[in-house]
């Protein structure tokens, strides 16, 4: 198969690479990209759910956004079940880890509303069972469209296949809440082609999801970011030079890491309402690295692209690593070139000590960054790691040019607005 900068040949933009070298300077437990420690004593914002995937609504420009002022976060959900004899052990004792590893098969998109931006109240389902068209609805982004209070729910439906899709209803709000109406028609938008993303037909572990829609500031037009990997049967895939990257003495040998093809997708829309869409060839490729760039989204600020995306410790390829957490690439236009913040991509990773503490990391604007708590290391007698499934300590960072830099830690699922509508 053609390398990476081959294969696009004659396209609108060439991907950007984060290299095998990039990945090199990966540095765990630098205190300037790592998430501070989390407590095992941790409170859960509702014991009757898991909630992984956090998705706060904003306008199309990406502000975070209340409504008469409420605050509303989307999440990925599902039921906890500590009475199922499925997730009871030998000696009849709820075995979390096993439910919390299953949510995946059962995940549902539920909100929330606030009038603090933290101390969330569950709203319930978004849709209706039955209204989504596959068994999973999995992560994307909710926009704000209108003082109308009409939402566009951009996320991906999974089981079969994977697909982009939407469906568009309404915030209602009232003096003691806020409720969803509508959700009722679910579009579908896209899938993977197999030219440029690669098809579930052509690598069972593909991955074609997290849609995340936004008006570029400098052409005006409709885009969308989406996690991707690149086109080709599993295995086929060559780690160049260019992929590689300047790498020393010693480094040259790639071993397996052609099966890692992860990249972050990006379509335009031919039409102003985002029913209509092109994909276009991938903004960035870590082919030879990794083998997940899940949920990209943007910051725009000075006059730049802050391109981040999450990713694992376990979907790095061979002889690269880096923590879970977010990585982030900086641009002066849309097309590019990216460079990876930091000089390794790394933005804020979890700590060596606890590993798999936070994930699903989404940086706003404002510079304050959400995530779900994964697992956390107890003391407790018999309990190696307790299960959150809940929000995590928010963290503050700041952008200074090609450098990030972890500022703050606020409270947990302290996610405030930027702007508030009034609806009409």
């Amino acid at each position: 198969m053609k390398s990476n900068t081959e294969k696009f040949g004659k396209t609108p933009h060439q991907p950007s690479l984060w290299t095998r070298a990039d990945a090199l300077k990966v540095r765990a437990d630098d205190p300037t990209t790592t998430q501070p420690l989390v407590s095992a004593d941790f409170p859960v914002l509702n014991d009757k759910v898991f909630i992984w995937d956090t998705m706060p609504l904003r306008d199309i420009d990406g502000n975070i956004t209340s409504v008469d002022g409420w605050s509303v976060i989307f999440t990925l959900t599902a039921d906890r079940h500590p009475n199922d004899p499925q997730y009871l052990d030998q000696n009849g004792n709820y075995d979390v880890i096993r439910d919390w590893n299953d949510r995946h098969g059962r995940a549902k998109m539920y909100y929330w509303f606030s009038r603090t931006g933290k101390d969330w109240k569950l709203g319930g389902r978004v849709m209706a069972e039955g209204v989504s068209p596959t068994v999973r609805e999995w992560a994307g982004t909710p926009i704000l469209l209108n003082e109308q209070g009409e939402v566009d729910l951009y996320y991906t439906a999974v089981t079969p296949g994977a697909t982009i899709v939407k469906v568009r209803g309404r915030v209602v709000t009232t003096e003691h809440g806020v409720s969803l109406v509508g959700f009722e028609k679910v579009k579908p938008l896209f899938e993977a082609d197999g030219k440029m993303y690669q098809t579930e037909a052509q690598n069972a572990f593909w991955g074609f999801r997290d849609p995340w829609p936004f008006r570029d500031p400098n052409d005006g037009k409709l885009y969308m970011l989406f996690e991707g990997n690149v086109a080709g049967e599993r295995g086929s895939h060559k780690v160049g030079d260019a992929e590689i990257g300047d790498v020393p003495p010693g480094y040259e040998d790639v071993g397996n890491s052609r099966f890692q093809t992860a990249c972050v997708g990006i379509a335009v829309a031919r039409d102003e309402d985002g029913d209509d869409w092109e994909m276009l060839p991938p903004l960035l490729t870590a082919v030879g690295v990794n083998d997940q760039t899940e949920r990209p989204h943007f910051v725009f600020q000075d006059g730049k692209y802050y391109l981040f995306t999450i990713s694992h410790t376990f979907t790095y390829a061979d002889g690269v690593t880096g923590p879970d957490g977010v990585y982030g690439f900086v641009a002066d236009s849309l097309f590019g070139p990216y460079v990876p913040l930091n000089g390794s991509g790394l933005v804020l990773g979890n700590p060596s000590s606890q590993p798999f503490q936070t994930y699903s990391h989404c940086v706003m604007p404002n510079g304050l960054v959400t995530s779900f708590i994964d697992s956390v290391p107890t003391n407790e007698a018999g309990i190696q790691i307790r299960i959150g499934g809940t929000e995590a300590p928010t963290v503050g960072i700041k952008i200074k040019g090609q450098q990030t830099f972890v500022v703050a830690e606020y409270d947990y699922g302290y996610i405030p607005p930027m702007l508030d509508v009034t609806l009409k």
